[in-house]
């Protein structure tokens, strides 16, 4: 014997096809990455080969529209000794810490020393980032031992990538993506 349903049941049931059928439920599904994005936020390090006499001659910055950009030019093409890129406290410099703008601090260590010529007017704000989306400061830390230190404070920890461009002089290139 077959019993009708009750209504309540029926129009659950109902329901349930109809969100279906029009699209109103949906498998879960991964968003896609910002901009094809896929750097990530953990430290990015380089031994590089060392080459006597590479020197860090200029630090600027410039805007894309998925990533802010930073641009170390580098005296030679390749062969400089390499990098550390992470996020964390920037080392005190002579005792005194540094603190940037931004809600997290990107250290950039080269492992090449600045020329005694290359002295930003404002060590501090070594570039000018106003208006930028990621970047909040650009400090020129400084430069000891074969190494120059570059504090970048950021809008917030993004994911980031390090390269090294080829070409005469030599370019180091940090880009910070705007979002996730």
């Amino acid at each position: 014997m077959n019993r009708p349903r009750p209504l309540p049941t029926l129009l659950t049931v109902l329901a349930a096809v109809a969100a279906v059928v029009f699209g109103l439920v949906s498998p879960a599904s991964a968003a896609a990455p910002y901009c094809g994005i896929t750097w990530g936020s953990q430290p990015r390090h380089d031994d590089g080969l060392s080459a006597e006499g590479t020197e860090v001659t200029n630090i600027r910055a410039g805007r894309h529209d998925c990533y802010d950009r930073l641009v170390i030019d580098l005296s030679r093409s390749g062969g400089f000794g390499g990098y550390d890129v992470y996020y964390g406290a920037v080392p005190a410099t002579s005792g005194i810490p540094v603190s940037l703008r931004g809600g997290a601090d990107l250290v950039i260590n080269v492992h090449a020393p600045a020329r005694p010529t290359y002295q930003p007017a404002n060590r501090r704000e070594a570039v000018n980032v106003g208006g930028f989306s990621t970047f909040r400061q650009v400090a020129y830390v400084e430069s000891f031992e074969g190494y120059t230190l570059v504090g970048l404070g950021t809008r917030a920890r993004l994911p980031f990538r390090v390269f090294v461009l080829p070409g005469s002089p030599g370019r180091m290139v940090v880009d910070v993506a705007h979002r996730w």
